[in-house]
């Protein structure tokens, strides 16, 4: 058995459920040092603070052998190069682990242990991927006009630890490149 990352593709489904308890926006301003050109996310952030991505959960006791749920929603837009992207987190009990089911768009999820392990799998309908525990993860939409949309479930009791990438970075970045989506290392990280 393995502790890496894996994927695979089920076909689409045909109707997805539309029960919604709790709806989270993820604005430009919520996303401050996250993205790597300072200047260009600030110029944007004084024009508009864009609706970067959303969450809409299916709420469940936060307890042991509960499950949550939703759908993730990242939207198409970059700030410089680099594309749109979830804030990124590991679980606060780090021993948990996620799956995501892509139901439309193109992107990526970058991944990362806090040994500094990497791995970068590419989303696309139908694809499902498994996140082991110990790994933080954010997605990225590198479509141009259609959201980057992901059913998404983990242990009920896993939390979300943000401020560990939002002091740290990811190791890596995915940039518009000439050729499409270009990951590069992240110079800010140490």
């Amino acid at each position: 058995m393995t502790d890496l990352p894996f994927s695979f593709t089920l076909p689409m489904p045909q109707v997805i459920p539309s029960r919604v308890d709790n709806h989270i926006e993820r604005r430009l301003s919520e996303m401050r040092g996250q993205f790597f050109d300072l200047e260009i996310y600030d110029k944007m952030l004084a024009t508009e603070d864009q609706l970067i991505y959303e969450v809409y959960e299916i709420k469940r006791p936060e307890v042991e052998g509960e499950l949550l749920m939703g759908v993730s929603v990242v939207h198409p837009g970059q700030v410089g190069k680099e594309f749109f992207m979830t804030k990124g987190h590991f679980h606060s009990v780090l021993a948990t682990s996620e799956i995501y089911y892509c139901l439309r768009g193109e992107g990526y999820m970058m991944m990362e242990t806090p040994e500094g392990i990497t791995s970068i799998e590419p989303l696309s309908p139908g694809k499902v991927l498994y996140v082991p525990p110990r790994w933080a993860h954010r997605s990225v939409c590198t479509s141009r006009l259609e959201d980057l949309v992901t059913f998404f479930a983990y242990p009920a009791n896993a939390g979300h630890d943000y401020g560990t990438i939002e002091q740290t970075g990811f190791r890596k970045l995915i940039f518009d490149g000439v050729n499409g989506p270009e990951i590069v290392d992240n110079p800010r990280c140490h």
